[in-house]
């Protein structure tokens, strides 16, 4: 059983024309049993930058505290928010650090900069993919099957977070450690919103 299969999950990122779109469903599960009806898998590290996950919820937290720690620390030292791929490179790192004893999950970081919109895909080993769009976790090749058809360039904001909310949907309807609604952040230049959709 692969480390994304005992704590499943559906995570989506999307690049739009004017933000990012990074989108999870909020089911926690350990094997066969549901432990939480109420995860968080998607965190807010700057007002330009998030982060979303699939895989272990205490290795998620652990690196949302040390990504949050060094992105306050660049921004005193350098007086100025940290470049997208800046954090991706150090989220990187840090996992490449750990390489020995992995911390067990996938990682996505989207945010907007100066250079525009950009999602990263981090493996647990720190490889760093760029991409218009992504998928990760159980849920993830349901997932990619129906963005693959439907994203195109340009999208807008309200169209890629209705895209990643309609990918995450079909995945969890056959994949039975993703549900019980989705969390959101929709990143622009007026910041970062948050939203919550349940799945019916």
């Amino acid at each position: 059983m692969d480390y994304w299969e005992l704590q499943g999950a559906t995570t989506v990122g999307l690049v739009c024309r004017d933000g990012v779109i990074l989108a999870s469903e909020k089911r926690v599960s350990w094997g066969h049993l549901v432990m939480s009806r109420s995860g968080k898998k998607v965190f807010k590290i700057a007002p330009n930058i998030g982060l979303a996950f699939a895989g272990l919820v205490s290795d998620m937290q652990a690196l949302t505290r040390e990504a949050s720690a060094y992105t306050a620390l660049y921004r005193l030292e350098n007086n100025r928010p940290i470049p997208v791929r800046a954090l991706a490179k150090l989220i990187a790192n840090i996992l490449f650090e750990r390489r020995l004893f992995p911390l067990l999950m996938e990682t996505l970081v989207g945010g907007l900069d100066e250079e525009g919109p950009a999602v990263y895909s981090l493996d647990p080993l720190g490889s760093v993919i760029p991409d218009k769009f992504v998928s990760v976790g159980s849920g993830a090749a349901i997932a990619m099957g129906l963005l693959e058809a439907n994203y195109r360039d340009g999208l807008t904001l309200e169209e890629g977070a209705a895209l990643a909310l309609q990918a995450i949907k079909s995945a969890a309807a056959r994949d039975a450690v993703s549900g019980d609604g989705v969390d959101m952040l929709i990143i622009s230049e007026k910041g970062i919103e948050e939203r919550t959709y349940p799945l019916r």
